[in-house]
């Protein structure tokens, strides 16, 4: 049997199910384990005839293989789970059953790697064991098998709940999906079911139009990506994306709401790569997309003959379909094993189910990842100003940086070594051609691996620097909150780790006597440790941010900055 996606939400609902009957068969993969297996069910089946020359081998094989077929459960409204990963929570287990009807309980025996999940109708129950017949579901990158209970009905208390709170809340969320889903089956069952014609424009209702926003978009995210993604939710009909406020945008047009709804609610704040390319999704004032051109930048998949609008419209792709060169491996390079795969598309929050390449494009992206590097080099510095202290202070606002080596017969040009290759490539795209003292600073990856540091007894005039063990990183921690605070180089800073006893005045200063003009000032209102200030242009916020990083405040602390996404 092979791994499968979910289906669409609530297909059961729009197909009718076949009537109940005591012989109904269910075929579903068993492998044995727990006692709940081992309960008979009552269903006869007949092991075949052994040939007279048969020996006891081939009929303990008959044997085990009637046994085998016997643990085949008899319907009910409970299903249970096995071989569920530890770390598996409650959402992940309704994740596997709300597209087949309502979830009206749930309960993970974490310590058994078994789960239980009771859905209000015993049709829907069919529906799901039916469907993981034909295919292993799977969680966090495990296969986990799907059967009957033989409890008709789950009823669970504080000691049996290993997380009631979280498993209330899952349940919660899941039912609100469910109770909207009844008022919009009627008004977007038909449109969910009926085919693009033409040049037909198919209206979704109200909310059944998404604005996604992608946050720390690292990577290149091309339409076919966000399609392959979205279509795991229900039909999209079409997708628009554009960039605003200096941030990649989609409008993406769904049928009927409860797709638009089960998507928002799966997917806004997943991640597309691993700690990068967040989702942030919520309704669009808009109830219907107006396309005029099929190209990397829009497509209506109701109306397939509409124009490119532009020869070198779709240079990102190949006539086939499959995403250019550049763009290959991208999509495996900073995947979490325990991710959404979406033919290499990384999910790593998102109920870890297996989802499979939808187009030519995702299978591009599941190809190995291109080498990625950590190394940048700098050129077109003010070589009378710029220092590697400099530089890292800059450098680290993306990212940590581990050497910083100024060439010693270029000055105006540097190698500087980040951590990760994310943060290289987020430096880079940032800081290309910003003004640094004066001069456009030009960013770019290098083909070095590593930044050499220099020999013994070789002349270096301290133009090269060892960071990695400095206790001024920003990103150390896994996971760092600062990811979620990165933002373009602006006129404003953010300024953190501020002293009770600091005042507006102390801090105003401290940038005067270092030859700031401070133009406008705010301290927190809820949290007088953080503040916005102010300079009169992005080139002085720069030198601001490298000379007052890390400036002493107090004893023990010293000032934090960094762009500031708010004005004053």
């Amino acid at each position: 049997m092979m791994s499968c996606p979910l289906p669409l939400p609530l297909l059961p609902a729009l197909h009718p199910q076949p009537a109940l009957a005591s012989d109904f068969p269910i075929h579903i993969g068993i492998k044995r384990g727990s006692d709940e297996l081992l309960s008979q069910s009552g269903v006869t089946v007949m092991a075949p005839a052994a040939p007279h020359h048969a020996d006891n081998n081939n009929q303990d094989s008959a044997a085990k293989k009637v046994k085998l077929e016997q643990n085949v459960g008899k319907p009910s409204r409970v299903i249970h789970i096995r071989n569920i990963p530890n770390e598996t929570t409650e959402a992940e287990i309704i994740q596997l059953g709300l597209p087949f009807g309502r979830v009206t309980n749930v309960l993970v025996l974490k310590g058994k790697n078994q789960a239980f999940l009771e859905m209000a109708e015993e049709i829907s129950a069919v529906a799901m064991v039916a469907y993981f017949g034909g295919c292993v579901a799977q969680l966090r990158g495990r296969a986990v098998y799907v059967q009957f209970s033989n409890h008709k009905e789950l009823k669970t208390d504080q000691t049996h709940s290993n997380a009631s709170a979280s498993a209330q809340a899952a349940l919660q969320a899941a039912q609100a999906i469910s109770n909207s889903a009844g008022a919009a089956l009627v008004a977007g069952a038909g449109a969910a079911l009926q085919p693009a014609n033409g040049g037909t424009e198919i209206q979704g209702g109200p909310n059944t139009v998404l604005r996604v926003i992608i946050e720390h978009m690292l990577y290149p995210i091309v339409l076919d990506v966000l399609y392959s993604i979205f279509q795991r939710y229900g039909k999209v009909l079409k997708i628009v994306t554009f960039t605003k406020n200096n941030s990649f945008q989609a409008l993406i047009q769904y049928p009927d709401t409860v797709s638009a709804q089960t998507a928002k609610t799966s997917l806004d704040g997943q991640n597309i790569y691993n700690g990068c390319c967040t989702l942030r999704i919520d309704y669009s004032k808009m109830t219907c997309l107006n396309v005029k051109y099929n190209n990397d930048k829009s497509r209506d998949y109701t109306n397939p003959t509409l124009p490119s609008g532009d020869g070198d419209a779709h240079q990102l792709l190949t006539s086939g379909g499959v995403l250019a060169p550049q763009f290959l491996g991208l999509g495996s390079g900073l995947a979490s094993p325990y991710g959404v795969g979406v033919g290499g598309v990384g999910l790593p929050a998102f109920g870890a189910l297996t989802l499979t390449p939808a187009s030519p494009a995702l299978r591009a992206l599941a190809a190995p990842p291109l080498p990625l590097a950590t190394v940048l080099l700098v050129s077109n510095l003010n070589e009378e100003m710029v220092t590697p202290d400099a530089l890292f202070t800059l450098f680290g606002v993306y990212g940590d940086v581990q050497r910083v080596k100024i060439l010693y017969n270029k000055k105006d040009s540097a190698l500087i070594q980040m951590a990760e290759p994310h943060q290289a490539h987020l430096a880079m795209t940032h800081m290309d051609k910003l003004r640094v003292f004066g001069k456009a600073m030009r960013v770019m990856l290098s083909k070095h691996q590593t930044v050499q540091l220099p020999k013994e007894g070789q002349p270096d005039a301290g133009l090269t620097r060892d960071y990695s063990q400095s206790p001024l990183h920003r990103f150390k921690k896994p996971g760092s909150k600062n990811y979620q605070n990165i933002y373009p180089p602006s006129a404003t800073l953010h300024l953190s780790n501020i002293p009770a006893t600091v005042s507006e005045d102390d801090i105003k200063e401290a940038f005067t006597k270092r030859g700031f003009t401070i133009k406008a000032f705010k301290f927190f209102p809820k949290d007088r440790k953080m503040a916005l200030v102010q300079l009169p242009s992005i080139d002085d916020a720069v030198a601001a941010l490298i000379k007052m990083h890390n400036y002493q405040l107090s004893e023990s602390n010293h000032l934090r900055v960094s762009f500031s996404k708010s004005s004053i």
